[in-house]
């Protein structure tokens, strides 16, 4: 750890930074974000493409979801829904010494089980240098919503000794995809034990849970993977903006930058004590009727796939701020007392460093982006804030003057005039209110910010100094041809 003079943590401008080369510190800033230096994120993108139309996947090939090479031209369904008669009533076999289970996560014996299974066995980057380590609250926070089902916790044990070997969840969500709301599963934490993934358990794991899944009468479902299988509705990259360069680099989330470079960076990525926008308070309970249907309309007007939150039990469940997992702020309007204005948050998603102190070889390859938690500082964790769900009303009140109108030829380009005033708006004020995004995480111990280029990310990255990473994640549906989306209207934060 460094101190205030060094760790970014003043707003002040060094004259030393007068005089260097803005593309020069363009290029360090994307080395600090990008986990990866000799391999180009876009390169290794159209790899994996090129790799995929000859790829053989035995099980995704029996399974109802569109084959790669697909062009999806409506979407709909591909199959429709079961009769019960047809859908199994008992679990499916598992290989000889496993056993299914139902993991109870409201106690904390089974609950620490899960953690470790996760923890020794789930996703880590190639280099074996990091691995996310979740928190019991937030496992608790992701696994149980309002109406959860306790069966969709789904386990493999042991027979012998017991041991929890491998584990799914999945949560009800109703899902708007472009005109059409439907309620799906979604699907999450698919784990096994390494030393059993040569059994081909994983197909087991999401067989059984789509069976618990259509026992309750739904047929969709929406789940994420870093890796490329059939068919990704939409592509999303990582951003990384740095909040402590110096331990990035140590810990080996960051290509290595040294000397005189290090210390302009440094300064360079340095942020405010305080934030700036009027109003701005962390978000209670009494917002969450106001902030349901602000967030509401925000996705469902800038966005082609997103959650609909239909009770406000939902918007206290996801977003009421949780102690040491879920920061979410709201901003008052100063004019109007009591009406809010705008909504934010960030999460935190520790990772583990596995080989502590051992900082990233310039050759590193394919590493995955890594989260932390701000509450257990230290050389071996990494602290993320990772962006979540916002909304504003910037730009509703938008209009074209006569003048505007009369300049435009036609309905359809005073509709596009119109959308680009308002998205200026918008950037406008995401730029401002992730700035103190940026500022609340610095203060609350993060090291670094991550985010996606889904919903209107791409509004902010640059001007607030986020890093492109070299890391990819896949939206997919199950049963459900969707056409291709471009990330950016993505509306769905998957955690």
């Amino acid at each position: 750890m460094t101190d205030g003079k060094d760790d970014g943590s003043s707003g002040d401008k060094p004259a030393a930074l007068a005089d260097f080369d803005a593309e020069k510190l363009r290029e360090l800033i994307q080395r600090l974000g990008a986990q990866v230096i000799d391999d180009a994120p876009a390169s290794k993108l159209q790899r994996e493409t090129e790799a995929e139309k000859t790829a053989v996947h035995e099980f995704w090939h029996t399974q109802p979801v569109p084959k790669s090479s697909e062009v999806v031209k409506q979407d709909a369904p591909l199959h429709p829904p079961l009769p019960a008669e047809k859908i199994p009533q008992e679990p499916y076999a598992l290989p000889e010494g496993m056993a299914w289970c139902t993991v109870d996560i409201e106690d904390d014996a089974q609950l620490r089980e899960l953690h470790d299974l996760l923890l020794n066995n789930y996703v880590e980057d190639t280099d074996a240098m990091f691995r996310f380590n979740y928190p019991f609250e937030l496992l608790r926070w992701v696994t149980m919503p309002p109406g959860f089902n306790k069966s969709w916790h789904v386990g493999v044990r042991n027979s012998e000794s017991g041991e929890l070997v491998g584990f799914i969840s999945g949560v009800p969500v109703d899902i708007m995809v472009r005109d059409r709301t439907m309620p799906m599963a979604e699907i999450n934490l698919l784990c096994l034990s390494k030393k059993l993934r040569s059994q081909r358990l994983a197909p087991l794991l999401i067989k059984e849970v789509t069976r618990r899944v259509h026992l309750v009468g739904i047929f969709q479902a929406i789940y994420t993977s870093g890796r490329l299988l059939p068919k990704p509705v939409a592509t999303c990259r990582y951003f990384h903006r740095s909040l402590q360069p110096r331990k990035l680099i140590d810990i080996g989330f960051s290509g290595p930058v040294e000397g005189p470079q290090l210390a302009r960076l440094v300064a360079a990525m340095r942020l405010p004590q305080t934030t700036t926008t009027k109003g701005l308070r962390l978000m209670r309970k009494g917002d969450v009727s106001q902030v349901r249907k602000l967030l509401n309309r925000f996705l469902k007007t800038r966005y082609e796939v997103v959650p609909s939150y239909t009770s406000d039990a939902q918007v206290a469940h996801w977003l009421l701020p949780r102690e040491n997992v879920l920061w979410s702020y709201v901003v008052d309007d100063e004019a109007h007392p009591g009406k809010i204005t705008d909504f934010f948050s960030f999460f935190s998603l520790p990772s583990q460093a596995l080989k502590p102190g051992q900082a990233k070889k310039p050759a590193a390859k394919n590493k995955r982006p890594a989260g932390g938690s701000q509450k257990k500082p230290g050389s071996d964790t990494l602290n993320a804030a990772y962006a979540y769900y916002y909304a504003t009303n910037a730009g509703n009140d938008v209009e074209l003057t006569a003048e505007e109108k009369d300049g435009c030829d036609g309905a359809k380009k005073e509709k596009a005039l119109l959308r680009e005033k308002q998205n200026e708006a918008v950037k406008t004020r995401l730029v401002a209110l992730f700035g103190d995004a940026l500022v609340l995480a610095k203060n609350s111990g993060f090291d670094v910010f991550n985010c996606l280029d889904m919903m209107d990310n791409a509004m902010f990255v640059n001007e607030l100094k986020f890093g492109r990473g070299d890391g990819f994640l896949r939206y997919y549906f199950y049963n459900y041809m969707a056409r291709d989306t471009a990330s950016a209207k993505i509306g769905f934060v998957m955690l």
